[in-house]
């Protein structure tokens, strides 16, 4: 008696720490994943979006322009290659010509990428522990 006494409370303490701590850092890790994965969007559409400006840099075109609480006006935008501003972090802008701007989102989308790359191995060891955990928990309730 005293052994399945013994065995239920290491089996209520495991439950306990996958539900409380090793399930919590999947879903804090997936949640990590997920805004990198929307950063790299961003630059990456940023990108493409530079790219076909590049590509008809020397024409003028016209946009629409968001000028507060989703107010858009007409504007006209000579020779884009000149100068963009780019915002590289915590709200701060830089000027890039349209070469840097491309050099500087490739940087940027490999930066992003490696290191949402290392939140999913992390993900990939908590997934494996949370099935280490659950495979100990059935073993115990066997015997």
């Amino acid at each position: 008696r005293h052994e399945i006494k013994m065995s239920l409370l290491t089996t209520k303490n495991l439950e306990k720490f996958v539900n409380d701590f090793l399930k919590e850092d999947l879903k804090q890790l997936d949640h990590y994943i997920n805004a990198y994965n929307g950063e790299i969007m961003e630059y990456v559409q940023l990108k493409n979006t530079l790219q076909a400006l590049s590509e008809n840099s020397d024409d003028s075109f016209k946009t629409q322009m968001n000028i507060g609480g989703n107010v858009f006006m007409e504007a006209k935008v000579d020779n884009p290659s000149d100068s963009i501003l780019i915002d590289v972090g915590k709200g701060y802008f830089l000027q890039f010509t349209l070469e840097e701007a491309l050099k500087f989102l490739d940087f940027k989308v490999k930066i992003l990428t490696k290191e949402s790359n290392v939140l999913r191995e992390e993900s990939v060891k908590k997934r494996s522990d949370i099935k280490l955990a659950l495979l100990c928990i059935a073993e115990q309730e066997k015997l």
